[in-house]
Protein backbone atom coordinates (compact mmCIF):
# COMPACT_ATOMS: atom_id res chain seq x y z
CA UNK A 1 0.00 0.00 0.00
CA UNK A 2 1.56 3.38 -1.09
CA UNK A 3 2.42 5.68 2.22
CA UNK A 4 -0.23 9.02 2.09
CA UNK A 5 1.24 12.55 4.12
CA UNK A 6 0.40 15.59 4.36
CA UNK A 7 3.65 17.15 2.82
CA UNK A 8 6.97 15.50 1.64
CA UNK A 9 9.99 17.50 1.03
CA UNK A 10 13.05 17.28 -1.18
CA UNK A 11 16.28 18.46 0.45
CA UNK A 12 17.52 18.50 3.74
CA UNK A 13 19.55 21.96 4.38
CA UNK A 14 17.80 24.56 7.20
CA UNK A 15 14.47 25.76 4.83
CA UNK A 16 13.51 22.03 4.33
CA UNK A 17 14.51 21.02 7.87
CA UNK A 18 12.31 24.34 8.88
CA UNK A 19 9.10 23.34 7.01
CA UNK A 20 9.23 19.79 8.48
CA UNK A 21 9.24 21.29 11.38
CA UNK A 22 6.71 24.14 11.15
CA UNK A 23 4.25 21.52 9.32
CA UNK A 24 4.64 18.43 11.85
CA UNK A 25 4.21 21.64 14.69
CA UNK A 26 0.82 22.05 12.99
CA UNK A 27 -0.37 18.29 13.28
CA UNK A 28 0.24 17.51 9.67
CA UNK A 29 2.21 14.31 8.21
CA UNK A 30 5.69 14.40 6.92
CA UNK A 31 8.30 13.09 5.25
CA UNK A 32 11.58 14.49 4.24
CA UNK A 33 13.78 13.03 1.54
CA UNK A 34 17.53 13.84 1.64
CA UNK A 35 19.81 12.22 -0.79
CA UNK A 36 23.50 12.90 0.94
CA UNK A 37 23.20 14.22 4.75
CA UNK A 38 21.25 16.80 6.78
CA UNK A 39 22.77 20.42 5.77
CA UNK A 40 25.05 18.88 2.86
CA UNK A 41 24.79 21.95 0.58
CA UNK A 42 25.28 25.19 1.62
CA UNK A 43 23.91 24.89 5.18
CA UNK A 44 27.13 23.76 6.25
CA UNK A 45 28.88 26.17 4.20
CA UNK A 46 27.45 29.31 5.26
CA UNK A 47 29.28 32.32 7.42
CA UNK A 48 27.50 30.60 10.33
CA UNK A 49 25.87 34.08 11.12
CA UNK A 50 22.49 34.47 12.80
CA UNK A 51 21.95 37.86 12.07
CA UNK A 52 20.00 40.94 10.28
CA UNK A 53 22.00 41.51 7.58
CA UNK A 54 23.41 45.29 7.98
CA UNK A 55 24.66 45.35 4.33
CA UNK A 56 21.67 45.33 3.73
CA UNK A 57 20.60 48.43 4.68
CA UNK A 58 22.31 50.15 1.95
CA UNK A 59 20.21 48.34 -1.31
CA UNK A 60 17.14 49.47 1.08
CA UNK A 61 16.00 45.65 2.27
CA UNK A 62 14.41 47.23 5.06
CA UNK A 63 11.81 44.65 5.98
CA UNK A 64 14.16 41.60 5.33
CA UNK A 65 16.37 43.37 8.07
CA UNK A 66 13.53 43.63 10.14
CA UNK A 67 11.88 40.02 10.07
CA UNK A 68 15.88 38.73 10.69
CA UNK A 69 16.29 40.66 13.83
CA UNK A 70 13.44 39.33 14.92
CA UNK A 71 14.19 36.02 13.81
CA UNK A 72 17.87 36.16 15.70
CA UNK A 73 15.82 37.69 19.28
CA UNK A 74 14.19 34.23 18.80
CA UNK A 75 16.98 31.99 18.01
CA UNK A 76 18.41 33.82 20.87
CA UNK A 77 16.18 32.51 23.55
CA UNK A 78 14.97 29.08 21.80
CA UNK A 79 18.75 28.06 21.04
CA UNK A 80 21.23 29.40 23.56
CA UNK A 81 23.59 26.36 23.28
CA UNK A 82 23.45 27.12 19.38
CA UNK A 83 23.13 30.77 18.58
CA UNK A 84 25.44 33.19 20.92
CA UNK A 85 25.85 37.39 20.77
CA UNK A 86 29.28 38.36 19.87
CA UNK A 87 31.28 41.66 19.63
CA UNK A 88 31.24 43.13 15.70
CA UNK A 89 34.18 45.42 15.05
CA UNK A 90 33.64 47.44 12.38
CA UNK A 91 37.04 49.61 11.40
CA UNK A 92 36.87 52.99 9.26
CA UNK A 93 39.95 54.22 7.41
CA UNK A 94 40.93 56.85 5.89
CA UNK A 95 40.59 55.18 2.85
CA UNK A 96 37.24 53.73 3.78
CA UNK A 97 34.26 53.71 1.02
CA UNK A 98 31.63 54.22 3.65
CA UNK A 99 32.42 56.92 5.56
CA UNK A 100 31.96 57.04 9.93
CA UNK A 101 28.94 59.53 9.46
CA UNK A 102 27.59 56.56 7.26
CA UNK A 103 28.69 54.18 9.25
CA UNK A 104 26.57 55.62 12.22
CA UNK A 105 23.67 56.20 10.68
CA UNK A 106 23.32 52.45 9.41
CA UNK A 107 24.16 50.85 12.93
CA UNK A 108 21.09 53.73 14.10
CA UNK A 109 18.87 52.39 11.82
CA UNK A 110 20.06 49.10 12.65
CA UNK A 111 19.13 49.52 15.92
CA UNK A 112 15.71 50.96 15.57
CA UNK A 113 15.06 47.92 13.07
CA UNK A 114 15.69 45.67 15.63
CA UNK A 115 13.68 47.38 18.51
CA UNK A 116 16.12 49.36 20.20
CA UNK A 117 16.88 47.08 23.02
CA UNK A 118 20.33 46.47 24.62
CA UNK A 119 21.25 43.79 21.90
CA UNK A 120 21.02 46.25 19.24
CA UNK A 121 22.60 49.29 20.61
CA UNK A 122 26.28 50.41 19.46
CA UNK A 123 29.14 52.01 19.89
CA UNK A 124 32.30 53.44 19.76
CA UNK A 125 35.94 52.09 20.89
CA UNK A 126 37.71 54.26 22.30
CA UNK A 127 41.12 55.40 20.68
CA UNK A 128 42.93 54.27 23.91
CA UNK A 129 41.44 50.35 23.30
CA UNK A 130 42.64 50.26 19.46
CA UNK A 131 45.74 48.19 20.20
CA UNK A 132 43.50 45.47 22.26
CA UNK A 133 41.88 44.58 18.85
CA UNK A 134 43.60 41.51 17.45
CA UNK A 135 46.45 43.35 15.86
CA UNK A 136 44.07 45.27 13.99
CA UNK A 137 46.10 47.83 12.03
CA UNK A 138 45.94 51.38 13.57
CA UNK A 139 47.65 53.52 10.81
CA UNK A 140 45.11 55.85 9.22
CA UNK A 141 42.50 54.29 11.42
CA UNK A 142 39.53 57.31 11.90
CA UNK A 143 36.87 55.06 14.14
CA UNK A 144 35.84 51.96 15.25
CA UNK A 145 32.54 50.94 15.70
CA UNK A 146 31.26 47.95 17.96
CA UNK A 147 27.81 46.12 17.57
CA UNK A 148 26.43 43.06 18.50
CA UNK A 149 25.39 40.00 16.27
CA UNK A 150 24.99 36.26 16.26
CA UNK A 151 26.90 33.21 15.67
CA UNK A 152 26.45 29.62 15.12
CA UNK A 153 27.28 26.19 14.09
CA UNK A 154 25.02 26.46 10.76
CA UNK A 155 25.02 22.34 10.32
CA UNK A 156 24.27 21.98 14.11
CA UNK A 157 21.24 24.08 14.04
CA UNK A 158 20.19 22.38 10.86
CA UNK A 159 20.20 18.95 12.91
CA UNK A 160 18.91 20.25 16.17
CA UNK A 161 15.85 21.49 14.08
CA UNK A 162 14.75 18.13 12.31
CA UNK A 163 15.63 16.55 15.64
CA UNK A 164 12.48 18.53 17.13
CA UNK A 165 10.49 17.98 13.63
CA UNK A 166 10.67 14.28 14.22
CA UNK A 167 9.60 14.82 18.07
CA UNK A 168 6.55 15.73 16.45
CA UNK A 169 6.12 13.02 14.32
CA UNK A 170 7.81 14.05 11.04
CA UNK A 171 10.03 11.23 9.10
CA UNK A 172 13.04 11.52 7.54
CA UNK A 173 14.14 9.06 4.73
CA UNK A 174 17.90 9.40 4.56
CA UNK A 175 19.86 8.63 2.08
CA UNK A 176 16.94 8.99 -0.16
CA UNK A 177 17.19 9.67 -4.12
CA UNK A 178 14.30 11.81 -5.65
CA UNK A 179 13.01 10.28 -8.75
CA UNK A 180 10.27 11.90 -10.23
CA UNK A 181 6.58 13.21 -9.60
CA UNK A 182 3.21 13.69 -10.69
CA UNK A 183 0.99 16.24 -9.82
CA UNK A 184 -2.69 14.98 -9.82
CA UNK A 185 -6.55 16.55 -9.40
CA UNK A 186 -5.48 17.34 -5.78
CA UNK A 187 -2.53 15.24 -4.56
CA UNK A 188 0.85 14.34 -6.12
CA UNK A 189 2.15 10.81 -6.53
CA UNK A 190 6.14 10.80 -5.59
CA UNK A 191 8.81 8.88 -6.38
CA UNK A 192 12.13 8.37 -5.18
CA UNK A 193 14.68 6.00 -4.44
CA UNK A 194 16.42 4.07 -1.10
CA UNK A 195 19.44 1.86 -1.93
CA UNK A 196 18.22 1.38 -5.44
CA UNK A 197 14.82 -0.04 -4.22
CA UNK A 198 12.38 2.69 -6.06
CA UNK A 199 9.53 3.55 -3.55
CA UNK A 200 6.31 5.26 -3.87
CA UNK A 201 3.96 7.34 -1.96
CA UNK A 202 1.13 10.26 -1.97
CA UNK A 203 0.88 13.68 -1.14
CA UNK A 204 -1.18 16.42 -0.36
CA UNK A 205 2.04 19.03 -1.40
CA UNK A 206 5.63 18.80 -2.46
CA UNK A 207 7.60 21.43 -1.19
CA UNK A 208 10.89 21.40 -3.11
CA UNK A 209 13.52 22.69 -0.62
CA UNK A 210 16.66 21.73 -3.32
CA UNK A 211 18.24 24.62 -2.74
CA UNK A 212 20.83 25.16 -5.88
CA UNK A 213 19.15 21.67 -7.28
CA UNK A 214 15.77 23.31 -7.18
CA UNK A 215 15.53 23.91 -10.75
CA UNK A 216 16.85 20.37 -11.18
CA UNK A 217 14.30 18.99 -9.14
CA UNK A 218 11.45 21.08 -11.22
CA UNK A 219 12.79 19.04 -14.13
CA UNK A 220 11.67 15.44 -13.16
CA UNK A 221 7.94 16.85 -11.87
CA UNK A 222 4.90 16.41 -14.60
CA UNK A 223 3.40 18.55 -15.72
CA UNK A 224 5.97 20.91 -16.07
CA UNK A 225 5.39 23.78 -13.41
CA UNK A 226 6.14 27.49 -13.21
CA UNK A 227 9.94 28.21 -12.01
CA UNK A 228 12.20 31.07 -11.72
CA UNK A 229 15.13 31.92 -13.36
CA UNK A 230 18.31 31.54 -10.95
CA UNK A 231 22.26 32.38 -10.71
CA UNK A 232 24.60 30.74 -8.30
CA UNK A 233 26.78 32.50 -6.73
CA UNK A 234 29.91 31.09 -5.02
CA UNK A 235 30.47 32.13 -1.26
CA UNK A 236 33.83 30.78 -0.29
CA UNK A 237 35.03 30.80 3.09
CA UNK A 238 38.77 29.97 3.88
CA UNK A 239 40.31 29.03 7.80
CA UNK A 240 43.72 30.68 8.33
CA UNK A 241 45.80 30.51 11.39
CA UNK A 242 43.99 32.32 14.08
CA UNK A 243 44.81 35.56 16.46
CA UNK A 244 41.11 36.91 17.03
CA UNK A 245 40.15 37.07 20.54
CA UNK A 246 37.54 40.10 20.29
CA UNK A 247 35.47 39.44 18.05
CA UNK A 248 34.21 39.27 14.68
CA UNK A 249 35.72 42.34 12.47
CA UNK A 250 33.11 43.33 9.55
CA UNK A 251 35.43 44.89 7.14
CA UNK A 252 35.76 46.87 3.54
CA UNK A 253 37.29 44.56 0.84
CA UNK A 254 40.03 47.20 -0.42
CA UNK A 255 39.34 45.19 -4.26
CA UNK A 256 35.82 46.01 -4.31
CA UNK A 257 34.41 47.38 -1.43
CA UNK A 258 32.58 44.37 -0.56
CA UNK A 259 31.81 43.03 3.24
CA UNK A 260 33.87 40.25 4.37
CA UNK A 261 33.84 39.06 7.65
CA UNK A 262 37.27 37.78 9.99
CA UNK A 263 35.43 35.41 12.58
CA UNK A 264 37.46 33.30 15.27
CA UNK A 265 36.61 29.72 15.45
CA UNK A 266 36.48 27.31 18.73
CA UNK A 267 39.77 25.68 17.66
CA UNK A 268 41.23 28.59 17.62
CA UNK A 269 41.87 29.36 13.91
CA UNK A 270 40.05 32.27 12.09
CA UNK A 271 37.42 31.76 9.25
CA UNK A 272 37.19 34.74 6.46
CA UNK A 273 34.57 35.47 3.95
CA UNK A 274 33.18 35.08 1.77
CA UNK A 275 33.63 35.97 -2.13
CA UNK A 276 30.85 36.57 -4.56
CA UNK A 277 31.58 34.74 -7.71
CA UNK A 278 29.20 33.71 -10.43
CA UNK A 279 29.09 29.60 -10.76
CA UNK A 280 27.78 27.28 -13.89
CA UNK A 281 27.73 23.60 -13.55
CA UNK A 282 26.76 20.70 -10.91
CA UNK A 283 26.24 22.35 -7.57
CA UNK A 284 27.47 19.08 -5.91
CA UNK A 285 30.89 19.93 -7.49
CA UNK A 286 31.16 23.59 -6.13
CA UNK A 287 34.53 23.97 -5.13
CA UNK A 288 36.62 27.23 -4.01
CA UNK A 289 39.49 28.72 -6.72
CA UNK A 290 42.51 29.78 -6.07
CA UNK A 291 41.82 33.36 -6.97
CA UNK A 292 39.63 33.60 -3.88
CA UNK A 293 41.87 32.19 -1.56
CA UNK A 294 44.26 35.10 -3.04
CA UNK A 295 41.42 37.89 -2.66
CA UNK A 296 40.50 36.49 0.72
CA UNK A 297 44.08 36.56 2.23
CA UNK A 298 45.01 39.78 0.70
CA UNK A 299 41.80 41.25 2.46
CA UNK A 300 42.64 39.77 5.85
CA UNK A 301 46.30 41.36 5.21
CA UNK A 302 45.51 44.90 4.32
CA UNK A 303 43.99 45.13 7.79
CA UNK A 304 45.79 42.46 10.29
CA UNK A 305 49.68 43.01 9.53
CA UNK A 306 50.35 39.70 11.28
CA UNK A 307 49.14 38.09 8.31
CA UNK A 308 51.20 40.35 5.63
CA UNK A 309 54.07 38.18 6.34
CA UNK A 310 53.93 34.63 3.75
CA UNK A 311 54.61 32.20 6.55
CA UNK A 312 50.96 33.22 8.34
CA UNK A 313 49.15 33.05 4.75
CA UNK A 314 48.69 29.34 5.17
CA UNK A 315 45.11 28.09 4.42
CA UNK A 316 44.58 25.58 6.45
CA UNK A 317 41.17 24.59 4.96
CA UNK A 318 38.50 25.68 2.77
CA UNK A 319 35.03 25.47 1.63
CA UNK A 320 32.25 27.26 -0.88
CA UNK A 321 29.07 27.14 -0.53
CA UNK A 322 26.33 28.58 -3.13
CA UNK A 323 23.81 31.24 -2.95
CA UNK A 324 20.14 31.45 -4.91
CA UNK A 325 19.62 34.62 -6.52
CA UNK A 326 17.84 36.46 -9.18
CA UNK A 327 18.42 35.68 -12.03
CA UNK A 328 19.58 39.62 -13.51
CA UNK A 329 22.64 41.47 -14.91
CA UNK A 330 25.22 43.42 -12.46
CA UNK A 331 26.77 42.80 -8.82
CA UNK A 332 25.29 39.92 -6.73
CA UNK A 333 25.14 42.38 -4.06
CA UNK A 334 22.53 44.61 -5.58
CA UNK A 335 19.79 41.94 -5.98
CA UNK A 336 17.68 40.87 -2.84
CA UNK A 337 18.18 38.56 -0.69
CA UNK A 338 14.38 37.92 -0.13
CA UNK A 339 13.04 34.10 0.30
CA UNK A 340 11.30 33.70 -3.41
CA UNK A 341 8.42 30.94 -2.93
CA UNK A 342 6.97 29.96 -6.70
CA UNK A 343 3.86 27.76 -6.99
CA UNK A 344 2.35 25.41 -9.61
CA UNK A 345 -0.98 27.14 -8.94
CA UNK A 346 -2.55 29.94 -7.62
CA UNK A 347 -5.40 28.19 -5.68
CA UNK A 348 -4.56 25.24 -3.80
CA UNK A 349 -0.85 24.22 -5.09
CA UNK A 350 0.07 21.10 -4.88
CA UNK A 351 3.79 22.11 -5.60
CA UNK A 352 5.80 25.07 -3.48
CA UNK A 353 9.38 25.60 -4.31
CA UNK A 354 11.66 27.63 -2.36
CA UNK A 355 14.45 29.96 -3.74
CA UNK A 356 17.38 31.83 -1.62
CA UNK A 357 16.15 32.56 1.93
CA UNK A 358 18.69 33.34 5.07
CA UNK A 359 19.89 30.75 7.55
CA UNK A 360 18.17 33.42 9.93
CA UNK A 361 14.96 33.79 8.70
CA UNK A 362 14.32 29.70 8.20
CA UNK A 363 11.55 29.94 10.55
CA UNK A 364 10.04 32.70 8.93
CA UNK A 365 9.95 31.03 5.91
CA UNK A 366 8.44 28.06 6.90
CA UNK A 367 5.56 29.84 8.29
CA UNK A 368 5.42 31.42 4.88
CA UNK A 369 5.29 28.45 2.96
CA UNK A 370 2.56 26.99 5.13
CA UNK A 371 0.50 29.92 4.70
CA UNK A 372 0.76 29.85 1.15
CA UNK A 373 -0.41 25.90 1.36
CA UNK A 374 -3.12 26.45 3.97
CA UNK A 375 -5.84 25.85 1.15
CA UNK A 376 -3.89 22.36 0.11
CA UNK A 377 -3.68 21.02 3.66
CA UNK A 378 -6.43 18.98 5.42
CA UNK A 379 -7.36 20.76 9.14
CA UNK A 380 -5.36 19.57 11.84
CA UNK A 381 -4.68 19.93 15.36
CA UNK A 382 -1.59 22.04 16.23
CA UNK A 383 0.70 20.28 18.48
CA UNK A 384 3.12 23.48 19.15
CA UNK A 385 4.13 26.47 18.19
CA UNK A 386 7.76 26.73 16.51
CA UNK A 387 8.01 30.69 18.39
CA UNK A 388 8.43 28.26 21.70
CA UNK A 389 10.56 25.40 20.71
CA UNK A 390 13.41 24.87 21.97
CA UNK A 391 16.58 23.90 20.36
CA UNK A 392 19.56 21.80 21.57
CA UNK A 393 22.75 20.85 19.89
CA UNK A 394 22.26 17.16 21.11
Amino acid sequence: MTDRYDVVIVGGGIHGVGVAQAAAARGHSVLLLEQTALAHGTSSRSSKLIHGGLRYLETMQFALVRESLRERRLLLNLAPELVRLVSFFVPVYKSTRRHAWQLRLGLSLYACLGGMTSDNRFSTVPRGKWDSLDGLDTQDLRAVFCYKDGQTDDAALTHAVMRFAKTLGAQLALPARFSAAQLEADEVFIEYQINGRVITCRARVLVNAAGPWANQILDNVMPLSPRREVDLVRGTHIVVPGTMKRGIYYMEAPQDGRAVFVMPRPDGTALVGTTEAPYEGDPAAVQPTIDEHTYLINVLAHYFPFYRSTEHQTVLSSFAGLRVLPKGPGRAFNRTRETMLVTDREDQPRLITIYGGKLTTYRATAQKVLQRLAGSLPASKPLADTRQLPLSPD
